[in-house]
């Protein structure tokens, strides 16, 4: 890095962040803080999102995830378009809960429930959401360390202070000021200046990349070069793939609908002008993330590429050691020096690899270039050091088994930092740093308002005799927002992630998401269900995702030694086995004396399966009056604010209109925007690049080189097409939507109007036209 990269960071930093600064003015009640004064246009939210959805986790994520399994399995995932796309165009579960016009999860919850289940669910929502995301500063300090080449103490006042640390306080002080300057007021805005500046330069590193790598002759041989079982591009060879199969696939179709809302609630949800512009903006988003998509997809190849072919051989010995000696330096993975300087030995020992595709044998997960690498690694920790030779041989193996899963796990985490330090140019890495810490900005203050927003409104403030004054109720969000922050900071120093990312994310959050679909689909959609039915599932969705992931965890030194004891290995073998007979071979349920039978995604869609059951059957059993939708909604004689919300009836003219969502809302440029996004999801996505591509490999499997070629157009140009149109569409909406945004919350402010006061998240002059509509 030089002075021309640091400038580079340095004022878009600066400028977005005097922004959100200047932002405060215009924040004049509650409502304006939490909701941004729900007068943000379609473009504002889409744009926004942009940087919201770019995150350095998501991008570990997904180069963890392709640099292991490949794209093949992507290809499957088109089964989940049909659904997908019927509920993006009709809003699914985003139009009502805009139309009850709550302001968080938990006001919902308690209009559709009860206020003791308000508090409960969002507890339960906050503290699972908090401890999974506690994990991005962590990943995002390390990835600027190994970045930067940034020693792991400073010296501050005659003090050592990790870098680690410094780091982690500076992203999240910054993120926690946008904050507090003005909600999701702020957010919005900075978000969607972040967004504008991130999509040129994330299409300047989509450009670089391919002129970097040969398509051809560099990625397409590398991606081929797997063993059978294992492909990289043939979604029809990814058999011996344990948990990417047929049931994966159903479980995502499962999901998608089942939980459309249970992270609903937060920030750009509640801040559109109307429930019609918070649907446009979803739909929007779409477009939005073909540029996202196509940028995670590069980078893996990058990587992938880099690591793997002969070509880049030399750059790659010094990428994988420059990043095993930094990972030896890492604070408390090591017991001592000693260890520390044999593993430093090691790895400079290593003599570089050269793998000659199509004369050296194909790569598996179980042998490639990374385990040849990272094997002896595993054997010097396995010898281990003068400390570890006092314990037992148990103790010392277990010790060194943890220690190298923490090793791998950083090893793939950090492969992309040491790469990018490495093969980028000067100018390049000063847009890479910018990039990320955007992203990262957007991502930690979306999190940390979400999770604070919840706790506040939905725990805190339901226990308060008297609503708030509204400058107290601002502070108390402020405050929450610093606490969960500073608990931010107290996880990711001491909690270790030995997980994949999205694995752990997985396990964490299904604390909250074993239970809470029923709750939140049928408390939109039906008139029968009931406090105690949403009390059952919630409970009965925790309590098995707690047991499940007791289980997993202590699956080798409790549970397994449990059976064996009572001898019940054999028994509970056999029957786990005849369980699972029925659908062989997508479930296999084995008895192992090392892993669980049954993995985290069969625990998951289980305990879905028995929360949805019981959700019904309870609330059936209790339900002694139909609930009044339409008094939650404002429908009919609640409809307070003159929104249009007539019903169209059905006709010959107007049913394809119906099914994609179009209603008398719709202007002629949204019925434009709604049959674009149908004619690109439903017939481009679905039929021609996967119903049809399908159906001709059922009869005439394609040669490899088909799919490299089928991946370069799906993957590359359709995305680069669409990225090029929306890069110019959003940002020109983008730029007429904020200017909009100003211009009417200067009015306010020079007008000296606000929203009214609120009672928790409800207008009392809202509350008061409710009661009158029940009196009539």
């Amino acid at each position: 890095m030089n002075w021309v990269d640091w400038l580079i960071v340095i004022v878009p930093v600066t400028f977005v962040y005097c922004v959100g600064l200047y932002s405060r003015r215009y924040v004049r009640s509650v409502a304006d803080f939490l909701s941004a004064g729900r007068c943000c246009g379609r473009y504002v939210i889409n744009v926004g999102d942009i940087a919201n959805a770019l995150s350095i986790i998501g991008i570990a994520a997904s180069i963890e995830m392709y640099y292991n399994t490949g794209f093949a399995i992507s290809f499957w995932r088109n089964l989940t378009l049909p659904m997908s796309i019927i509920m993006g165009l009709t809003g699914f579960c985003f139009y009502r809960f805009r139309e009850t016009k709550s302001m968080s999860l938990g006001q919902f919850l308690e209009m559709r429930y009860s206020r003791a289940f308000r508090i409960f669910a969002a507890a339960l929502r906050s503290l699972s959401e908090i401890i999974a995301n506690s994990i991005m500063p962590a990943i995002a300090a390390r990835f600027f360390i190994y970045f930067l080449d940034l020693p792991r103490t400073v010296a501050i006042g005659g003090f050592k202070v990790s870098m680690f640390v410094l780091i982690m306080c500076f992203c999240l002080a910054i993120a926690i000021s946008i904050i507090c300057f003005g909600g999701t007021l702020a957010l919005i805005i900075t978000d969607s200046l972040q967004g504008m500046l991130l999509y040129p330069i994330m299409a300047v590193f989509v450009v670089f990349i391919l002129v970097k790598f040969d398509w051809n002759s560099q990625i397409v041989k590398v991606l081929e070069d797997r063993v059978p079982g294992e492909s990289f591009l043939n979604p029809f060879d990814i058999d011996k793939l344990r948990d990417f199969n047929v049931f994966f696939l159903i479980l995502t179709l499962f999901t998608t609908f089942f939980h459309r809302c249970s992270w609903i609630g937060a920030g750009y949800s509640t801040a559109a002008r109307s429930p019609h512009e918070s649907k446009m903006g979803s739909l929007l988003g779409e477009w939005r993330n073909a540029l996202n998509t196509m940028l995670n997809f590069l980078l893996a190849v990058m990587v992938i590429t880099l690591f793997n072919h002969v070509d880049f051989s030399e750059t790659a010995q010094k990428v994988r050691r420059e990043l095993c000696l930094q990972i030896n330096s890492e604070p408390g993975l090591l017991q001592s020096d000693e260890m520390r300087s044999k593993l430093d030995a090691t790895v400079k020992g290593m003599p570089s690899i050269k793998h000659t595709i199509g004369k050296d044998e194909p790569l598996s997960r179980a042998k490639n270039l990374d385990t040849r690498y990272l094997e002896p690694i595993h054997q010097t920790l396995l010898k281990g050091d003068a400390e570890s030779a006092k314990l037992d041989k148990i103790d010392r193996e277990s010790r060194a088994n943890s220690t190298f899963q923490q090793y791998r796990t950083l090893y793939q985490q950090l492969m992309l930092s040491s790469t990018v330090r490495n093969f980028l140019p000067h100018g390049l890495r000063g847009l890479f740093l910018l990039l990320l810490i955007m992203a990262m900005i957007s991502t930690d203050d979306t999190r940390i308002y979400s999770a604070a927003l919840t706790v506040t409104q939905d725990v805190i403030i339901p226990f308060f005799k008297k609503p708030p004054t509204p400058r107290f109720h601002v502070w108390l969000l402020r405050g929450t927002s610093i606490g969960v922050g500073i608990f931010f900071v107290i996880a990711s120093v001491f909690m270790a992630q030995l997980d994949y990312i999205n694995l752990f994310v997985t396990i964490v959050c299904s604390m909250w998401m074993g239970g809470c679909g029923p709750v939140m689909i049928f408390g939109l959609y039906s008139r029968f269900g009931t406090t105690a039915g949403a009390w059952t599932s919630l409970l009965t969705g925790m309590g098995l995702s707690v047991g499940t992931m007791a289980i997993q965890r202590n699956w080798a030194d409790v549970v397994y030694p449990f059976l064996q004891r009572r001898d019940w290995v054999d028994g509970v073998g056999r029957a786990l086995e005849a369980a699972s007979k029925p659908f062989h071979p997508y479930i296999v349920w084995k008895m192992d004396a090392v892993k669980c039978p049954i993995n985290s995604y069969e625990f998951y869609f289980m305990t879905m399966l028995i929360t949805l059951a019981l959700y019904i059957i309870v609330s059936y059993a209790t339900c002694k009056k139909p609930f009044n939708l339409e008094r939650m909604l404002h429908r009919g004689k609640y409809n307070l604010d003159g929104e249009n919300k007539t019903r169209e009836p059905w006709t010959l003219r107007n049913v394809f209109s119906k099914l994609i969502g179009i209603t008398p809302e719709y202007t002629t440029g949204d019925k434009v925007i709604a049959w674009l996004f149908f004619f690109h999801a439903f017939i481009y996505q679905f039929i021609l690049t996967f119903l049809v591509v399908l159906i001709w490999n059922l009869f005439s499997p394609w040669p490899m080189d088909w799919w490299g070629k089928y991946y370069f157009i799906v993957q590359l140009c359709v995305p680069g097409v669409m990225a090029a149109v929306s890069t110019v569409w959003f940002g020109i909406g983008g730029i007429k939507d904020l200017i909009r945004l100003f211009r009417d919350l200067e009015h306010r402010v020079v007008n000296h109007l606000d929203n009214g006061q609120v009672e928790g998240h409800v207008s009392l002059a809202d509350k008061a036209a409710l009661e009158a509509a029940d009196r009539k």
